[in-house]
């Protein structure tokens, strides 16, 4: 009979140190699931690479002139070329270049750094009206490689000035609101407060 409280207290506190060690096997598990989660997530959000905000489209008449000299520098011959350049190009942002960092008690992802809107593709298509050839001065597969060059970097000089760039910078926020629901699809957070936004931006979020 006296061995009966010694035996009682013995099974609690050996139910005690089973419950403790449950229960720091459970947080263990836990956390180890929040980090994988977080792991999985920031891949997620960085897996969707590209996102294009922003299509534009430019009809260009570019003059191609090229002059050379033959006998000994005597006279010049002139091949020249009307050139009508449709391109179409898309501007957007690589969310490779993005920023952030998971804290994992907080279940928060944590945005730093949004990148600039950029050029994702371009794509000229050249057509070839009035091509004049000289007699020692005509154009070769090679000119035709260097005039689709020179129109891809003839378009690529317009873009600044054709607003679109500026466009796509206000788009962003659609972007940001893409991260934000890929983000609660776990249940986490997006925290976005290191960033300069507008005071009409943060209007919008917050509806």
């Amino acid at each position: 009979m006296d061995n009966i409280p010694v035996l009682i207290i013995g099974l609690i506190l050996g139910a005690l140190l089973m419950y403790w060690l449950f229960s720091r096997y459970r947080l263990r598990q836990n956390r180890e699931r929040t980090n994988e989660q977080s792991i999985i997530l920031l891949e997620k959000i960085r897996s969707v690479c590209k996102l294009i905000s922003v299509e534009g489209e430019f009809a260009e008449i570019y003059t191609y002139e090229n002059t050379k000299d033959v006998f000994m520098n005597l006279f010049g011959s002139k091949k020249k070329a009307l050139i009508i350049i449709n391109a179409k190009t898309h501007i957007g942002f690589d969310f490779k270049k993005l920023q952030m960092h998971a804290e994992v008690d907080k279940k928060k992802i944590v945005l730093t750094h949004f990148p600039q809107p950029e050029v994702l593709s371009l794509e000229p298509q050249l057509k070839f009206y009035d091509i004049k050839n000289s007699m020692f001065n005509t154009f070769s597969s090679n000119d035709l490689t260097n005039l689709n060059k020179e129109a891809r970097q003839h378009i690529l000089d317009k873009i600044p000035a054709s607003g679109l760039m500026e466009t796509a910078r206000k788009e962003s926020l659609e972007a940001i609101l893409l991260i934000e629901k890929i983000v609660e699809t776990i249940g986490w957070k997006l925290d976005y407060s290191a960033l300069q936004i507008s005071e009409k931006q943060k209007e919008r979020l917050e509806k």
